[in-house]
């Protein structure tokens, strides 16, 4: 009895058994996850931290962009044992904001009061980081969270689409211009927690409301038009339905969902294929490793990885190459005190090109991570690599009002696409940030153009290549 006691003993300080209200949950070290830094700069005295995301200047310098209690801050991480915040924007007081990159912007959105759309200029980093303007429209005033693909923002939740039968619902605003967004079309059938924008298709999380009639549902959502979002197809994120975020496989056959509502119940990862959109089939569910009460909160994939922040369960890394059998490899427990289904712990994760991992946990901040395994599928060389820089002819041409765009890089290099009227004026940014080599698709919509010859300039790593395409209204 007495060699039992002290086993048991053992076993709760080295953290493989904990207890909490008469709860017993298994806490593992952490594996194969390196800790490189954790700042906690903005927290204390009720304040928390939010989202992160990442940012790659054109000259390759890295940076953490992390949402705080009183703003968002921007760190860079570029030399591990140097790690700096370089600039802190100040915005409306409030514990969950939100934000995406486009070009060297930033756009920074919130749930407190009359927050709206912050764009901030991240042009002169590391020296600075300037607000350029607090974006709105009528009745816009908040917004739950924000994504982003090619020159278009999609802003959920809050009250993002006032005048349709949920204001809370999905809307388009065209970056066109960068600092000057312009409204396009809205979705509002039901809340949107969060989405996931590819090849102009919204897949959007309604998380379950029986007060408002929210279905947990997903819905596929056509955004060809950005003046009109049409509802495709959806299913019912069975079983317990509380979707809040999505992300798809590179190939687009799976989608991995993350239930977050309601914390009563275990919140998994699921995993759908979706090869037939009209059918989506439940393949697997996931939990971390040796955790079954913790809550799923944000879900990234990286090639044949997926990168999850799993509120008390800290930053999980699994390998999904095969998405019916997930594989976790690596994690970190940035909230190791406990494992139970409250919101807390860490927010949301992002992973550079670099193999550097980001992440912010709602009590502790920003941290830094090297994953000890190898990233296979995440900085490997297409099976069919483009040997060359190249850009298409636009297809239609000429078109009305959209056309799209192929182009490829061979290696990892900042790239741009910028749109020209006949006398040089640039009218659009299509393309500003860094790419993997690989081949890429953009679309343009230039409805908002008149009729006339455009041409079109990729430049990167020193080249540059333009062409003429013509707008027929």
């Amino acid at each position: 009895m007495k060699n039992f006691n002290y086993f048991l003993v053992l076993l709760i300080l080295t953290g493989i058994l904990n207890f909490e209200s008469g709860k017993v949950y298994s806490q593992l070290a952490n594996s194969n996850m390196s800790l490189l830094a954790n700042r906690n700069q903005h927290g204390g005295a009720g304040n928390r931290y939010s989202a992160i995301w990442g940012y790659i200047a054109p000259n390759g310098r890295e940076y953490a962009i992390l949402g705080c209690q009183t703003g968002t801050a921007f760190i860079e991480i570029t030399d591990t044992t140097n790690i700096i915040e370089r600039d802190f924007v100040t915005g409306v007081n409030n514990g969950w904001r939100e934000m995406k990159v486009f070009s060297h912007y930033a756009y920074v959105v919130s749930e407190g009061t009359n927050s709206r759309l912050q764009i901030m200029d991240l042009l002169y980093l590391p020296d600075s980081v300037s607000l350029v303007s607090t974006y709105s429209y009528t009745n816009y005033t908040k917004t739950h969270t924000i994504s982003q693909s090619g020159p278009y923002l999609y802003i959920n939740g809050g009250n993002v689409s006032q005048g349709l039968s949920d204001p809370g619902g999905v809307t388009v605003l065209d970056l066109t211009n960068p600092v000057v967004p312009v409204k396009r079309g809205s979705w509002g059938v039901e809340y949107v927690h969060d989405c996931r924008v590819v090849n102009d298709t919204i897949y959007a999380c309604n998380i379950y409301d029986a007060t408002n009639g929210g279905t947990g549902s997903i819905y596929v959502i056509s955004a060809t038009n950005k003046d009109n979002l049409t509802t495709v197809t959806s299913w019912v994120n069975n079983p317990v339905p509380g979707p809040h975020n999505i992300a798809l496989t590179v190939d687009r056959r799976y989608a991995l969902t993350t239930d977050e509502i309601p914390a009563s119940s275990p919140r998994v990862l699921k995993v759908w294929n979706i090869q037939d959109l009209t059918n989506a089939t439940l393949t697997t569910t996931w939990q971390p490793t040796g955790i079954t009460n913790t809550i799923v909160h944000n879900v990234e994939i990286y090639g044949n990885y997926a990168l999850i922040a799993h509120y008390e369960a800290g930053v999980r890394l699994v390998n999904i190459s095969n998405p019916s059998a997930p594989v976790e490899v690596a994690w970190y427990d940035t909230y190791p005190s406990t494992n139970t289904n409250q919101y807390r712990g860490c927010w949301g994760v992002f992973m550079f090109p670099s193999g550097k991992i980001v992440a912010s946990d709602m009590q502790t901040g920003l941290y830094v991570f090297n994953p000890l395994v190898p990233l296979v599928g995440i900085n490997d060389p297409p099976v069919n690599l483009p040997t060359a820089f190249n850009l298409g002819q636009n297809y239609p041409n000429p078109f009305n009002p959209s056309t799209a765009i192929d182009y490829s890089v061979s290696k990892g290099s900042h790239v741009s696409i910028k749109v020209y009227d006949a006398i040089g004026k640039q009218v659009a940014v299509l393309v500003d940030e860094f790419k993997s080599s690989g081949s890429y698709k953009v679309t343009y919509d230039a409805g908002r153009l008149s009729s006339g010859i455009y041409y079109y300039t990729m430049i990167t790593d020193g080249s540059r290549e333009s062409k003429k395409m013509t707008l027929v209204k």
